[in-house]
């Protein structure tokens, strides 16, 4: 595991993590989660217990980029299909699912999102996380690739209508994966995705993970 290039570039892939058995429980999963939808957030989901705690498959990598002390704070499935094909324009992540509002300073605009109260943390908050991108379908650039724009996790928060200009005058990496792969971001790097150009199954597990309780109060959802 090359952390000093994750923590350069903010971004590295991990391949061949998990097993055909481990692929075939997941898209399951996707397949009954998302149904006819372009992806679904997940709670409470107890067959994904097992990969996302630290002894797993995909939490033993957010374990190995942060610590023993890592959890999952999000999850949401993706699937990009002929009917369900979407474009999403260079951006930061930037917002948290928690437990509950609590007013605290530094944190906010608050939003909901599936029930679910969301707020924008200090950007410190976001930066200290990662994202794990697990693949269950191959990913070549005719299937939407995310792309993202290396380094670009080290700016801050950079302003929605700067984020087109600031990732391309960057370098940038075209995410490819095969099934069992697993790619892993800092959660604020700048990234996008195009349109499939060729319609083939394109799920991913997404999960954001972070080894640090929150400040004042707040609690992060548990999944």
């Amino acid at each position: 595991m090359d952390l000093a290039a994750f923590e350069q570039n903010g971004a590295l892939r991990f391949e061949r993590q998990l097993t055909a058995g481990q692929i075939d429980s997941l898209r399951a999963v996707a397949d009954e989660r998302i149904g006819s939808r372009p992806g679904a957030r997940l709670d409470s989901e107890a067959r994904l217990a097992d990969v996302l705690a630290v002894s797993g498959v995909v939490g033993g990598v957010a374990a190995g980029l942060t610590s023993s002390r890592a959890r999952a704070v999000r999850a949401v499935l993706f699937d990009k299909t002929e009917g369900a094909n979407w474009v999403v324009a260079w951006h930061q992540d930037r917002t948290i699912p928690l437990r509950a509002r609590i007013d605290v300073e530094g944190f906010g605009p608050w939003s909901t999102k599936d029930g679910v109260p969301h707020v924008t943390p200090p950007f410190d908050i976001l930066a200290r996380m990662v994202t794990l991108r697990v693949h269950l379908d191959p990913v070549d650039d005719a299937n939407a690739p995310l792309r993202v724009a290396l380094g670009t996790h080290r700016l801050g928060r950079v302003p929605a209508d700067q984020a087109d200009r600031v990732a391309t005058t960057t370098e940038q990496r075209v995410c490819l994966a095969e099934a069992g792969d697993i790619w892993a971001y800092r959660t604020p790097i700048l990234h996008m995705s195009d349109r499939v150009v060729r319609p083939t199954r394109r799920r991913v597990l997404q999960v954001d993970y972070a080894d640090f309780d929150l400040p004042g109060g707040l609690e992060w959802r548990p999944l």
